[in-house]
């Protein structure tokens, strides 16, 4: 069964229950929405009778594919993530919340003229910029089938005749890079390819992937899965595969959405990781937060949503510190097995903080503005951090933040992720003037830190559909400014790119253009 969707905010029509594969197919081209709806008119002799010429070209133009016009330039968008309580626990089989943040990659999607057959990823952020022919690539394999893989899929494995048919096209993807970044250009050369090779065919139509990103590289915020999660959104509205959102679209649809795109950013993932958890991906696609446990770690693990967690204000700072997330966990694994009941009492205690984080956060009178309700989620976090201490996975990088945020007294601070480096995060508490944020990112500064003042617990992905917005120029009167790949290219660092595309632009609130599939708890669970 098939619902038509005639999306009046964003213009596009899209298939949201699974289609047979022939259905499918030959629905793409007729019944997408997006032809054009020129009438077929036969030529006349001039006395209001057809020629016999008139009626041949009549079957011929009815016989004859309706054409598509090129789809509008769009955007997705997609946020990076924290672990806001349990970390390293949960390697043991314990809980976390890991949430979104307001920090976000930027897809720009650009199609291009018919007689272009090729595909390019541009990733300024990493140096890489690599194009393929669309009908050189190994599509037989793929599309046989005992490989073919649709939308509505469940792909649990990445398979390895897939994944060798792709090495050949990997093989001249950044020659004369280093060999670390040609290694993670090929990560993401491979993670896409498969991606798309699964979900496309051969008439897939040219186009560029640009991404920009505001999240730093490496330092455990997600930022791998926000291009998983941008890339699936994608692939799946270039396929009009996906419903929305808009604000009237119905609770379940908008999970079946979601759902969906998570599913297909997973299958990104474990080309690049093997066996990853699926947390990054899932709190990138669907924002708010999760609680996560894995108990056994030949299955996936237990994700809960939390589509209530409230947003909060944070203070991200990045120490610059390289880490190393297998040497910490080493690290707590070898003070484990020397002191067994004693490292597992302190592994129950973060357990205990977790649980009772999410119990305070679903209170019916938590209250995101009142002093209180954030003072015991901050001192929740200094418990937390403090137990992580005893570990030994912090690192005096860190505990220099804890001591100016402290000295300020401007919230509650704990590592976020392995520790050993990486980042910390502050829950701000209310009312905190723009003097003390002003005065500690000075000391950050000369410190050799990086500051992000951002959200806990926003939304997750989102399309801007076509790439219009409104930036306060002259072009506002006509509708706002298209974001094309060269203003999207010269947008000058974090800043530049916030306030060209940005979910928030620099600015209190949500931009008026960009959407997002929102989903609240249902109250009947």
């Amino acid at each position: 069964m098939t619902q038509r969707i005639a999306n009046g905010h964003n213009g596009y029509r899209v298939d949201t229950e699974p289609e047979s594969p022939s259905t499918s197919a030959s629905s793409n081209a007729s019944d997408s929405g997006l032809e054009g709806t020129n009438g077929i008119n036969g030529i006349t002799n001039g006395t209001g009778s057809l020629s016999l010429n008139g009626n041949r070209n009549i079957r011929e133009r009815m016989q004859r594919k309706k054409s598509s016009p090129m789809m509008p330039n769009f955007m997705v968008s997609a946020p990076g993530k924290v672990i806001v309580f349990g970390e390293h626990a949960v390697v043991h089989g314990k809980a976390a919340i890991a949430a979104s943040i307001s920090l976000r990659s930027y897809l720009l999607v650009t199609s291009l003229s018919k007689s272009r057959r090729t595909v390019t990823l541009k990733f300024p952020d990493i140096d890489f910029d690599h194009s393929w022919n669309i009908d050189d690539l190994p599509w037989t394999i793929f599309q046989q089938p005992s490989k073919k893989k649709y939308y509505y899929s469940l792909v649990t494995e990445i398979d390895q005749e897939l994944v060798a048919a792709i090495q050949p096209y990997l093989a001249n993807v950044s020659p004369d890079k280093p060999a670390d970044v040609r290694k993670v250009h090929q990560n993401s050369a491979g993670s896409f390819l498969y991606m798309f090779l699964s979900l496309g065919s051969p008439s897939f139509p040219a186009c560029q992937y640009t991404l920009r990103s505001t999240i730093p590289i490496g330092a455990g915020l997600g930022s791998s899965a926000t291009i998983a999660v941008c890339l699936s959104a994608a692939l799946l509205l270039q396929l009009r595969t996906l419903s929305g959102p808009h604000p009237d679209q119905p609770p379940d649809e908008a999970r079946m959405q979601i759902e969906r795109i998570n599913r297909w950013a997973y299958v990104y993932e474990m080309f690049i990781h093997g066996n990853p958890s699926g947390v990054d991906n899932t709190v990138s696609t669907q924002g708010k937060a999760v609680m996560f446990q894995r108990t056994d770690y030949s299955k996936a693990p237990d994700v809960k949503p939390l589509w209530d967690f409230p947003e909060l204000p944070l203070l991200l700072v990045d120490t610059r510190t390289p880490k190393s997330t297998a040497h910490e966990v080493a690290k707590v694994g070898r003070l484990k097995d020397t002191h067994p009941k004693l490292v597992g009492s302190i592994l129950d205690a973060i357990d205990k903080v977790t649980q009772t984080s999410a119990e305070l956060i679903a209170e019916d009178d938590f209250d995101t503005k009142d002093e209180d309700s954030l003072r015991r989620v901050g001192e929740l976090m200094n418990i937390n951090h403090g137990l992580l201490v005893s570990l030994g996975v912090s690192h005096p990088r860190l505990e220099r933040v804890r001591e100016l945020v402290d000295h300020q007294g401007i919230g509650w601070t704990k590592l976020t992720g392995a520790g050993g480096g990486g980042c910390s995060i502050t829950l701000l508490k209310p009312g905190v003037s723009r003097e003390k944020l002003d005065r500690l990112e000075e000391q950050l500064d000369q410190e050799g830190y990086q500051k992000f003042e951002t959200t806990l617990g926003g939304d997750g992905v989102g399309v801007l559909w076509p790439a219009v917005l409104k930036n306060g120029t002259y072009e506002d009167e006509e509708g706002g400014m298209e974001i094309d790949q060269e203003k999207f290219l010269n947008a000058e660092g974090n800043d530049g790119v916030e306030r060209l595309v940005g979910v928030h632009g620099g600015m209190p609130g949500e931009r008026e253009g960009w959407k997002f599939w929102r989903v609240e708890s249902d109250p009947q669970l």
